[in-house]
């Protein structure tokens, strides 16, 4: 079986030998294995290799190509990914909390280490070639499974004790990385640092426990964040999704919109139109926050600035040109842009406060989006991977949004 971690110096030398190889060579089988995609491809730039190599989760990656290429069928295969995905997560929340080894020198909170090791394993999985068959279903279904445990979605656990209250909270990947490869991203970050954590609230101790989500429109076309939060809905106290939003503040988003507005994902990919879910028919324009937001705005949380945001971009009814409502969206509008624009931010928010509605939560469960300050460099820094004041303002950042959290869990 050919190793995953010579292949592309086996592959230069093939070429080498190409040139004065017999004509009966040309008639070997081509690749199957599909070709990584635009995120997965980044992986070869500077920026992630010294980010693997400065937190040590290269050794991670290494350690998954190994066992993939040790597999001999696709049941040994799914195995692996779902005992490597999920090491991943909990080395990375293990990391982010102090525990176990810190594997080099960048901060612990860092979120991106976890970001790009998964990557690297998608990566393998997709342009993996086993000496078995593997379908195109097969793969799918692997990567499917690599994706959902390295990002917690299946390592949810709540207490028996009726005395602790349960939180759910999302993150998100890094974005924007073309315009800046160094990115890191508060919620993913704050995701890790939380996750089975103890908070204490006025009304006691919180359980919380955390997810990841992908900054691409399929994944969320394709369901994942119905399928990840529908099972626990019913069982907690508190649903916040969580994302990095405008530079210096914290903003509790009141509306949320049934409008994608066509920003590139991670993929370079952008989508434009109404929010696809299941049951289109009943589907509302615009969804509400039914988190304690006066409280939240009143509290002392932490060193940045926390507003209630209450505009909307709509078109009117009978109208066909967008207006921004300051107050919120008017009878009969059509959404253009919720709180938290019309990207996946405002796309979380609605499908999370929409499933809420539709199980008939919308009385009992505190669930909304919070919007984290964007999380800046050091003045000057341009080139550097981590500085003292990125490190500060990551922590600052965790440090409010776990005081947000427990205020809105008290309210």
């Amino acid at each position: 079986m050919t190793s995953l971690r010579v292949r592309a110096g086996v592959l230069g030398l093939a070429l080498l030998a190409g040139l004065s190889a017999p004509t009966a060579s040309a008639s070997a089988p081509a690749s199957t294995a599909p070709s990584p995609t635009v995120e997965e491809q980044r992986l070869d730039r500077a920026v992630p290799r010294e980010i693997l190599g400065r937190s040590g989760f290269d050794a991670l990656t290494a350690e998954f190509t190994r066992a993939l290429d040790s597999a001999r069928g696709y049941a040994e295969a799914r195995r692996i990914v779902v005992r490597e995905g999920s090491a991943l997560w909990r080395r990375a929340v293990d990391r982010a909390q102090g525990r176990g080894p810190v594997g080099g020198d960048l901060s612990r909170d860092d979120d991106r280490p976890l970001y790009w090791a998964r990557l690297g394993m998608t990566r393998d999985v997709r342009t993996w070639e086993p000496s078995f068959g593997l379908s195109a279903g097969q793969r799918a279904s692997l990567i499917d499974e690599l994706e959902r445990t390295s990002r917690g979605q299946t390592a949810v656990r709540y207490p028996r004790d009726k005395g602790v209250k349960r939180i759910l909270v999302t993150g998100f990947d890094p974005f924007t990385l073309d315009r800046d490869i160094r990115i890191s991203n508060p919620s993913g970050a704050s995701a890790l640092a939380l996750d089975g954590r103890v908070i204490r609230t006025a009304q006691g101790p919180a359980r919380v426990e955390t997810v990841v989500f992908p900054v691409r429109w399929r994944d969320f076309t394709d369901g994942t964040v119905e399928r990840t939060l529908r099972p626990y809905l019913k069982q907690v106290d508190l649903l916040t999704t969580v994302s990095q939003g405008r530079v210096g503040r914290f903003d509790v988003e009141r509306t949320n919109g049934a409008w994608r507005g066509g920003f590139g994902d991670n993929e370079n990919v952008g989508v434009t139109g109404l929010v696809p879910v299941a049951d289109p028919a009943s589907q509302p324009q615009w969804t509400t926050t039914t988190l304690p937001y006066r409280e939240i705005v009143a509290a002392d949380t932490g060193r940045f600035p926390v507003y209630d945001n209450t505009a909307v971009t709509e078109i009117p009814a009978g109208g066909t040109e967008p207006v921004v409502r300051p107050e919120g969206p008017t009878p009969g509008s059509a959404a253009r842009q919720g709180g938290g624009g019309d990207y996946l931010s405002n796309e979380i928010a609605y499908r999370g406060t929409l499933l809420r509605d539709r199980l008939g939560l919308r009385d009992v469960l505190p669930a909304g989006h919070v919007h984290t300050p964007v999380l800046e460099f050091g003045g000057g820094n341009t080139s550097e991977i981590t500085d003292p004041e990125f490190v500060r303002n990551r922590l600052d950042i965790i440090a409010q949004v776990t005081g947000i959290l427990g205020v809105a869990a008290a309210g």
